[in-house]
């Protein structure tokens, strides 16, 4: 049973593990290039104070992303958290 869900959903302070990234193109390139690639682990640094952006600890640096780009990145809890 997968447990995937959209990066948007995740909540401040929790982690989580890429599993597949929908996006086409450029976005899709930007986001691999910023390491959100399968098999990343995630973790939600917080949100701005209307929820959108928000900022995600990847591969040692933090970055803000909107929630309808988040829309193409399917994650599964960390085992960890």
């Amino acid at each position: 049973m997968n447990t995937y869900f959209p990066l948007s959903q995740l909540a401040p302070g929790e982690r989580a593990v890429v599993r597949r990234v929908a996006a086409d193109g450029g976005m899709r390139r930007r986001l691999q290039d910023i390491g959100l690639i399968p098999g990343a682990p995630v973790r939600c640094v917080g949100r701005s104070p209307l929820g959108d952006p928000a900022a995600y600890a990847v591969c040692g640096a933090v970055i803000a992303l909107r929630a309808r780009d988040c829309a193409a990145i399917a994650v599964e809890r960390a085992s960890w958290n």
